[in-house]
């Protein structure tokens, strides 16, 4: 990450990366008449978005997704944006091969999806994945606990176990008490609890998540961010998240993927995306994004000098971001002691690298 004027920024985790969980590499999906022939037209051009898209049209072809590829680490919420259209929602269809991506791999640990019999992804979609996505699906003439008990049902589980397993799954997303009401007689934000308390029951390794919230009212949709993130703390499930919604992207993401017309734009973090766009496109995206809200403490800390007393200075987490430290720096607090995951101190942030980033935030919206 760039620094707005001396080059020190940090990713947020950049002292280790966790393990990669899921692989992406060279996704396609092409609709039309043999759509793996047009696969090497494609390639052709794809430095060249207009005239590909020409050439696919020409032959009877759509273009869904433009060789896609990415990593999500263990344990991190990925977020992948875009625009109606963009291919996102096609993108984690192709992931867990409820649509066929034309070619490439998706990589989950060493096994190749891509590769799977159609048997083995119906393992690995009731075994492996859990799924939530805008409509919440839930099945009409079942109850509460019998509609996160569905999958479980599925597997094969005996009933006293996978009963028990749903209502721990329905306490977790804080339903107790509406085990045996139906669909119907639940709120929007209640109807989402319950696919996300069905899609956990499976104990996923990988967790994914299309327009989970945009259904809902303002108001009900900041509450199952906050839920969602709340769940994250306590289960730490590798995610695919996806959304159209810059803010959401924004509160909810460790990295984004932003996309457009089948092709990934810029990956990175939230601080990486608003400092550094890839494109005018990525910046008018991110130009509402005050960037004391998305830049941490420990993207823009400075080395501990030798020496230092660890007693001088306030101590917080490198994960606070800038705009919850404004009241303390216009106090007076001059540095501040930054530590990681309860361990430290790993650097020093001062205030005047808080003006600097307020600066950047001025210059920035001036300059549009």
């Amino acid at each position: 990450m760039t620094h707005p004027v001396d080059g020190t920024y940090l990713a947020r985790g950049s002292t280790g990366e966790a393990a990669t969980k899921l692989r992406c590499r060279n996704i396609w999906k092409i609709y039309g008449p043999a759509p793996e022939k047009a696969v090497p037209l494609a390639r052709q051009a794809t430095d060249q978005p207009l005239v590909l898209k020409r050439r696919l049209e020409e032959s009877g072809h759509y273009l869904a997704l433009a060789d896609v590829s990415f990593d999500v680490r263990q344990g991190e919420i990925f977020v992948v944006m875009g625009l109606s259209g963009s291919g996102k929602s096609t993108l984690v269809r192709c992931l867990s091969r409820l649509v066929e991506p034309t070619s490439g791999e998706v990589w989950l640990g060493g096994e190749n999806l891509l590769a799977a019999s159609a048997r083995r992804m119906v393992e690995v979609r009731r075994k492996v994945m859990g799924m939530v996505f805008q409509s919440f699906g839930l099945l009409p003439h079942l109850s509460v606990i019998d509609n996160v008990a569905f999958p479980l049902r599925m597997q094969g589980m005996a009933p006293a176990d996978r009963m028990t397993k749903a209502r721990d799954m329905i306490e977790l997303v804080g339903l107790q008490g509406r085990e045996d009401s139906m669909p119907h007689e639940l709120s929007g934000g209640q109807q989402q609890r319950v696919g996300i308390a069905r899609s956990l029951a499976v104990g996923p390794e990988l967790w994914f998540l299309d327009e989970p919230f945009s259904a809902l009212d303002p108001l009900i949709r900041r509450q199952m961010q906050d839920e969602f993130l709340r769940l994250q703390q306590l289960l730490q499930k590798t995610i695919v998240f996806i959304t159209h919604d810059i803010q959401e992207a924004f509160r909810l993401a460790d990295r984004i993927a932003i996309m457009r017309e089948g092709r990934i734009i810029q990956i990175g973090t939230p601080a990486e995306i608003v400092l550094n766009p890839a494109d005018s496109y990525v910046a008018r995206f991110t130009e509402e994004i005050p960037l004391a809200r998305v830049v941490t403490a420990g993207s823009v800390m400075a080395e501990l000098p030798s020496g230092w007393d660890a007693s001088h200075g306030h101590e917080i987490d490198a994960d606070v971001e800038i705009d919850t430290l404004l009241p303390q720096s216009l106090a007076g607090t001059q540095t501040f002691v930054i530590t990681r995951d309860g361990k430290g101190p790993v650097g020093l942030l001062t205030a005047e690298a808080i003006a600097k980033v307020l600066a950047h935030d001025v210059a920035r919206r001036v300059a549009r």
